[in-house]
């Protein structure tokens, strides 16, 4: 079997199974409308919360930047706690709905693409099962879990490190300078961490839903298939990096034209199309990663196609004749070490 590439047979099963992007784009978006809707249903349920006296309606009424300001403060003053805990509430419902609609997703999607592979590796066309158990499930609900729990650990550790880069500019001699050039070491070091341990624990789905481990085996074998496969997952990470690269600089330059014409067009429209450009640009966003699920799924499947044989030891045949042998044969009756085996004369 000749050798193929996994990074075109990952968009190449990304543009023949369009229903796998629209089951990307259906619950990575339901996620997202859930979340901003909790998000704004929550503020204003806390705006409405909080009391406002005549004192500070008539300060606001004032509209003079000092009156407003202190009005503000009395406004807001003791509720951080309830939007502290209003926030904690939201974030929990969205972690627990993203866990189990990811799960569900992320199954529907790997099983597609490895009976996707499996069919071609077959030669045919007749369909090979590749049914979710509960076992796999499970794997993707603890993976998942496991995602959120590193996401938060991320969120605290760049707290720390700003906590950590404040002690080097205090009140009495604040060096802003200083303190931002101590958290940026940290800050790259966390995202690097947390970029690496994530798609580690995204690529593990694809051998909990395909072998039914538990996480700590899933994630074993995410760890030897990324060792022994580096070349082919490098080329396909790297090839879908670029594209979601390019689809960032062209959606940036497509959100910054109708912005142009802001003083000529009416805002709603110009708000409209900005918002179609984001939508597309997530819509593709899908699609790559869809891209690249097939290219990682392609070199579980098909390494025996991947893989780059080792060149023969032979010398390749350029058409001449091979010079005469030289060496000495030593089955030669008359080399042997036994003696009357020579010929007689």
């Amino acid at each position: 079997m000749s050798p193929i590439s996994p990074t075109l047979e990952g968009f190449r099963a990304a543009l023949r199974r369009p229903s796998l992007t629209f089951a990307e784009i259906g619950w990575r978006w339901t996620v997202g409308a859930v979340a901003w809707a909790l998000l704004i249903f929550s503020f204003i349920q806390y705006l409405d919360t909080l009391p406002v006296t005549p004192a500070d309606a008539t300060l606001l009424a004032t509209q003079q930047p000092l009156l407003v300001g202190k009005a503000i403060s009395h406004i807001f003053r003791g509720s951080l706690n309830r939007a502290a805990f209003t926030f904690l509430v939201a974030a929990l419902a969205v972690a627990v709905l993203w866990i189990v609609a990811a799960s569900l997703g992320r199954a529907a999607t790997v099983c597609a693409l490895l009976d996707h592979f499996r069919r071609d590796g077959a030669g045919d066309s007749t369909p090979i099962s590749s049914s979710l158990h509960l076992p796999a499930l499970r794997c993707l609900l603890a993976l998942n879990f496991l995602r959120v729990a590193l996401t938060l650990a991320a969120i605290l550790a760049f707290i720390a490190a700003a906590v950590m880069a404040s002690f080097a500019s205090p009140g009495t001699s604040p060096q802003p300078t200083l303190a931002f050039m101590l958290f940026l070491p940290f800050a790259a070091l966390i995202c690097i961490v947390w970029q690496t341990l994530n798609w580690l624990l995204s690529l593990a789905a694809i051998f909990g839903v395909r072998d039914g481990d538990d996480p700590s085996s899933a994630l074993t074998a995410a760890v030897a298939f990324s060792r022994d496969h580096a070349g082919p997952v490098f080329a396909v990470s790297t090839w879908t990096g670029l594209a979601h690269l390019v689809a960032i600089g062209v959606a940036g330059t497509a959100v910054s034209l109708p912005l142009a014409f802001l003083e000529f067009v009416p805002a709603r429209l110009i708000t409209a199309a900005v918002v179609l450009v984001i939508l597309a640009y997530f819509a593709i966003v899908d699609w790559l990663y869809i891209a690249r699920l097939g290219g990682y799924i392609c070199i579980t499947e098909m390494p025996e196609a991947v893989a780059i044989h080792a060149p023969s030891l032979l010398p390749p045949s350029t058409g001449q004749p091979s010079p005469p042998q030289t060496a000495i044969d030593r089955d030669e009756p008359i080399l042997s070490d036994l003696p009357n085996l020579a010929p007689e004369t």
